[in-house]
């Protein structure tokens, strides 16, 4: 779904301590395989990928990436699913719903949970998610803010049937909504910059109300992980080595991650506190005991809420090896 950074403070001074001299260390060789299809969209926990390609940190872990943008999360989804990309930033719940439906892919990375950056928001006069019995809400269908608002509904005691649910792209449905056509959408930074500019909107939930509900990942294809797992190794390397980088050049990197994201930086720092950005340590904690907990309790409410029409397998979903394999 999807669908999503600013680093927060205490991260920043953990990574801006630590390996700047391996940054500078002559690059490995590069693997056998041909240059690797490396996908992500709108996200602030995403952005950290064009900083990459931008400072040349993945060819000085010796990997060829070919990183497209798209402007559609749901586009990236399904270039995944369909083998057009080798690899993407996508959250668990639409990577799990993907899987469902027959998808071959496997999460090998923890990029960050939404803490908040994923919201429901109202227009002037709807205070609370029972208010919204009733009204029109647009999301983006199957994907990660039709997940958070089915949450959100669930805790109000209302289900879908209790909204007029309209579907739209995640960038239409923020316009939809400043253009009063819709009463409430669900949209993920930084389109909730572009729904709040809408005269006495609130944000009546996010994903802080859920903490860990919507985690973030590089997925990537079964396929790519059998004929170069070297690859995926330098990919997963190169995230954190990018996560050294930004600590370091804070000015520069925010001002990179928000010319994509389409924002100022004013705006784009406003998003910090929305988007917890996993750390080594944090990776390898949540592949040990956290997601795999967490993905058997999403693929229980996708099948309840009738997002997906079976349980996906979870066999072979989650690869812990190359967090491991990363020297801190």
């Amino acid at each position: 779904m999807l669908r999503r950074l600013i680093l927060p403070a205490a991260v920043l001074l953990v990574l801006g301590t630590a390996c700047a001299a391996e940054q500078d260390a002559t690059p490995p060789a590069a693997s056998g395989a041909s240059t690797v299809k490396l996908g992500f969209s709108a996200w602030p926990g995403w952005f950290p990928w064009q900083v990459a390609e931008e400072k040349g940190l993945f060819a000085k872990n010796g990997v060829k990436v070919e990183l497209s943008y798209f402007d559609s999360y749901t586009d990236s989804l399904n270039a995944l699913a369909t083998g057009n990309i080798d690899a993407n930033s996508q959250t668990l719940n639409d990577t799990l719903a993907s899987v469902a439906g027959g998808a071959k892919e496997a999460v090998v990375l923890v990029n960050d949970n939404s803490n908040g950056n994923d919201q429901i928001i109202a227009r002037d006069g709807v205070k609370s998610l029972a208010d919204l019995k009733g009204r029109t809400v647009a999301a983006e269908q199957g994907t990660v803010d039709h997940y958070l608002l089915l949450l959100a509904l669930r805790k109000a005691g209302l289900s879908e049937a209790d909204v007029k649910f309209q579907p739209l792209a995640t960038d239409a449905a923020a316009a939809a909504f400043v253009a009063g056509q819709v009463d409430a959408v669900g949209v993920f930074a930084p389109f909730t910059t572009t729904a709040l500019k809408r005269p006495g909107s609130t944000t009546i939930a996010s994903s802080a109300d859920f903490p860990g509900a919507i985690p973030d990942h590089l997925v990537v294809t079964k396929d790519l992980l059998g004929k170069d797992a070297k690859a995926v190794q330098a990919l997963v390397k190169t995230w954190f080595d990018t996560l050294t980088w930004i600590a370091a050049n804070r000015a520069e990197a925010v001002k990179i991650m928000a010319e994509r994201a389409g924002v100022s930086v004013a705006d784009y720092e406003t998003y910090e506190k929305g988007t917890t950005i996993f750390t080594l340590e944090q990776n390898r904690a949540a592949f040990a005991s956290d997601l795999p907990a967490r993905a058997r309790q999403i693929s229980d409410f996708l099948v309840s809420s009738k997002l997906v029409d079976t349980a996906p397998p979870l066999d072979g979903l989650l690869e812990p090896k190359f967090v491991q394999g990363v020297q801190p």
